[in-house]
């Protein structure tokens, strides 16, 4: 990856609905050099995706928690992966170093439905305790770091 392929992925991070054309001009090359670019950067798994980054609260969405989760060291940690996964409200997963195994961060619609989950996890296989803090307010989220050259 050269500095020009992370220039593409800092304007793309910033605004990935930047066309082709507007790409190749803020990197100095063509739209195809630029669409070869970003199709390699695609397929090689650097780039993963592309969504559209909604408010959660006019989606119903407005309670945000970070759970921690202390995994039983009998059970498999596949399979404590894979039963988080299942649940939609949990929106990222982190495995952890120190006391707790896993890290999630949640979003609900209220209270009732947070600890609804919380009871959930409580009686999922695998699953020793949680312990969970919920969010007052969002300063910021999902920033992209610039990228070194």
């Amino acid at each position: 990856m050269d500095a020009i392929d992370r220039n593409l992925l800092d304007l793309l991070r910033n605004n990935a609905r930047l066309s082709y054309a507007e790409l190749a001009r803020q990197v100095g090359l063509s739209a195809p050099a630029v669409h070869d670019r970003v199709g390699k950067l695609e397929s090689s798994g650097v780039i993963r995706g592309y969504h559209a980054d909604v408010e959660p609260s006019s989606i119903d969405l407005g309670v945000t928690a970070l759970i921690g989760i202390v995994a039983d060291p009998a059970v498999d940690m596949e399979d404590v992966s894979a039963a988080l996964q299942g649940l939609s409200e949990i929106e990222s997963c982190y495995f952890m170093a120190g006391e707790e195994s896993y890290l999630v961060k949640a979003r609900v619609g209220t209270i009732a439905e947070l600890e609804q989950l919380i009871v959930q996890l409580s009686r999922t296989r695998g699953i020793a305790r949680t312990r969970t803090a919920i969010a007052l307010s969002t300063t910021f989220e999902g920033r992209p770091r610039p990228l070194l050259s």
